[in-house]
């Protein structure tokens, strides 16, 4: 390990233009990279605007040997726990305060019937949020468990295991949807 790969960069004006231009070029994967985190577009699209906008005022911190793609995934996941944490805070407040029917439907979060149409999306919904992030980085991002490892701040061994439990998951929830159609489609042939 060399001791200047931790050396922070100095940029100049042209080494920022070219990491802004890595930017945009990334912006596709962070907005995928957050809706999976998220479950909610418009959310997705704020979380990666805030991510962008730390980056950017932080470019020089940017250290030599660190790949930019993987500081922003880093960046977009601290930044969805921040929020998570802000909002376990509300809840917790709004608890305190009684307002206990409210605080029920933030948690409850299903907004749909069981006859709707599942797909994968909607299948990562059903993870936990550390599955999905792994399985996200890993599975839809194509980074090795290493590299994941690294962005989540993880042991590569927990980040095997989130992703080999989410695709079990993801299985499931699939399988049994595809079941039901098949059901489905047999009762109409009779």
């Amino acid at each position: 390990m060399k001791i200047l790969s931790f050396k922070r960069l100095n940029l100049d004006k042209m080494e920022k233009e070219v990491l802004r231009q890595e930017l945009v070029a990334l912006l596709p994967r962070l907005r995928r990279f957050a809706r999976g985190l998220t479950k909610d577009p418009v959310i997705a699209d704020d979380l990666v605007q805030d991510a962008c906008e730390r980056a950017l005022e932080r470019l020089d911190q940017v250290r030599k040997g660190t790949r930019f793609d993987s500081w922003m995934f880093r960046i977009i996941q601290t930044r969805w726990i921040d929020c998570l944490r802000k909002k376990k805070v509300r809840f917790e407040h709004l608890s305190l305060v009684g307002d206990k029917d409210s605080s029920d439907s933030i948690v409850d979060g299903s907004t749909g019937s069981p006859d709707e149409n599942i797909d994968i999306k909607r299948a990562l919904k059903t993870l936990p949020d550390d599955q999905i992030s792994a399985v996200m980085l890993v599975c839809i991002e194509g980074y090795s468990y290493s590299e994941a490892a690294k962005i989540l701040e993880v042991p590569s061994g927990t980040v095997a295991s989130r992703v080999g439990r989410g695709r079990i998951q993801l299985g499931k929830v699939l399988f049994s949807r595809a079941e039901g159609e098949r059901n489905e489609q047999e009762v109409r042939e009779e």
